[in-house]
């Protein structure tokens, strides 16, 4: 009897066994295929997208993609781009590097409100396959000032004389219109997508990413000297975006912010040096000014409007401590004024600081270290509130009578007192100094009178 229950359990038990081992070798199984990476050989293209200027940022991170797809076997590398301009070193930069590319790179003007303008003109030149959106616009490459001026006399010729041999020699390698890209750069003139496509600027126009593969399968384009034909169909789209560094650099690498942070960084360490002990203000502005001088690092400036803006602050802090009647505010103002607008005037870049952001700041911050360099001097020169200096002037009235010596009551507390001659209890009286901790007064009338 017990060996049949005995043997009922133990079927039961294995069976039970069976049936959990089975299960759990089928979780395991699907949570392997899960983590299971995707096949890198599988066909698939790379995807990044570049929304802003052109800086050191962008060029690193084309850079990195263009390895990345390299060695991961994609069919291209998709730029996805919109970009108003940027660095000329960067754009030379990544020029090279997709001209040079071992793989295809297309670059996708979008979405629709998008555009290539100047360093974004040479960019999409430069790929192998130029496509754009509908809604876009491709041009206005000329070179200009920081400030957005023309660069003027034999400097200004010679840039735009470079420029326009640059763009001229991207658009004969890859076949494209290059009377076109000329006028690109010496008229800056620009072009919607049909106007592109009907002047062999680009070779595409896509409404989308999947239409854009669509078209590009099976055209034909060189890489490396040699002829490559185009496998997108069906592909896998694999999407990268930039690393924090990365990122911190192309926030950096804005004029705007750059400019920003430095007026952050003078206003904060100003504050702490007219009100040593707030620490915050201090810390805040040294912080402020090592990201402006990264930035500075990052961008062409100008010397010369750095120093002006350096003036400018001096003279306003001196516009506090010296009598000047303005003349150093005014001076200051002004010095600061110039100052932010040559700050990234060169012909290095398109980039420059918005002028309504420039005069906001530059008034701002004049205004703030006035009134508090004022606040500050009115602060220096008003009369000690505490102590026995404190108590000078002050309106008393006596408590023992002062013959000549005795006790007064002044400012809520009893001193010892010292008149001249005798005044009795209940007199008013006025503090005209102290010796120790005995006050000298006098009467209130006689101080009056005299």
């Amino acid at each position: 009897m017990f060996g049949k229950i005995s043997g009922k359990l133990f079927r039961s038990s294995k069976a039970s066994l069976l049936k959990s081992g089975l299960i759990l070798a089928l979780v395991v199984i699907g949570f392997s295929a899960l983590a299971q990476p995707k096949n890198p050989s599988s066909p698939h293209v790379n995807l990044i997208v570049i929304d802003g200027g052109i800086n050191p940022a962008v060029d690193d991170f084309i850079r990195e993609n263009i390895e990345r797809a390299q060695n991961s076997g994609a069919r291209a590398l998709i730029i996805q781009l919109d970009t108003p301009g940027g660095l000329l070193s960067s754009t030379q930069d990544i020029v090279k590097k997709i001209l040079g590319a071992p793989l295809p790179v297309i670059v996708y003007v979008a979405p629709s409100g998008a555009g290539a303008g100047s360093a974004g003109v040479f960019i999409t030149l430069s790929a192998h396959i130029a496509a754009m959106a509908p809604g876009t616009n491709i041009g206005a490459a000329h070179p200009v000032g920081g400030g957005g001026q023309e660069v003027k006399g034999v400097m200004g010729e010679k840039i735009e004389n470079y420029a326009a041999s640059f763009i001229e020699a991207i658009a004969r390698k890859r076949g494209r219109n290059a009377e076109w890209a000329i006028q690109a750069v010496r008229r800056s003139v620009s072009i919607t997508e049909k106007e592109a496509l009907a002047k062999k600027v680009i070779d595409i126009v896509a409404k989308d990413i999947d239409d854009l593969l669509k078209q590009a399968d099976g055209r034909k384009v060189e890489v490396k000297e040699r002829q490559h034909t185009l496998a997108l169909k069906n592909v896998r789209i694999e999407r990268f975006e930039m690393g924090l560094k990365q990122k911190i650099i192309d926030t950096l690498a804005d004029p705007t912010i750059a400019y920003l942070l430095l007026m952050a960084g003078i206003l904060g360490l100003y504050m702490e040096f007219s009100h040593p002990g707030v620490i915050f203000p201090g810390v805040a502005g040294a912080i402020c000014l090592l990201l402006a001088l990264t930035s500075f690092q990052l961008l062409p400036i100008n010397y010369a409007g750095l120093l002006l803006i350096l003036l400018g602050i001096a003279l306003l802090i001196g516009e506090a401590f010296v009598p000047s009647f303005g003349v150093l505010g005014v001076g200051g103002g002004i010095s600061l004024a110039l100052g932010s607008l040559l700050l990234f005037d060169t012909e290095g870049s398109d980039l420059a600081v918005d002028r309504s952001i420039i005069f906001t700041a530059v008034a701002t911050l004049s205004a703030f270290m006035v009134v508090v360099g004022y606040l500050v001097v009115k602060a220096q020169r008003r009369k000690p509130t505490l102590g026995l200096v404190g108590l000078v002037g002050e309106i008393g009235e006596v408590r023992v009578k002062l013959n000549p010596t005795g006790k007064v009551f002044v400012h809520g507390e009893h001193w010892n007192a010292q008149g001249e001659d005798e005044i009795a209890v209940g007199e008013k009286v006025r503090v005209v100094g102290f010796e120790g901790m005995c006050l000298k007064v006098k009467r209130l009338a006689e101080t009056q009178s005299s």
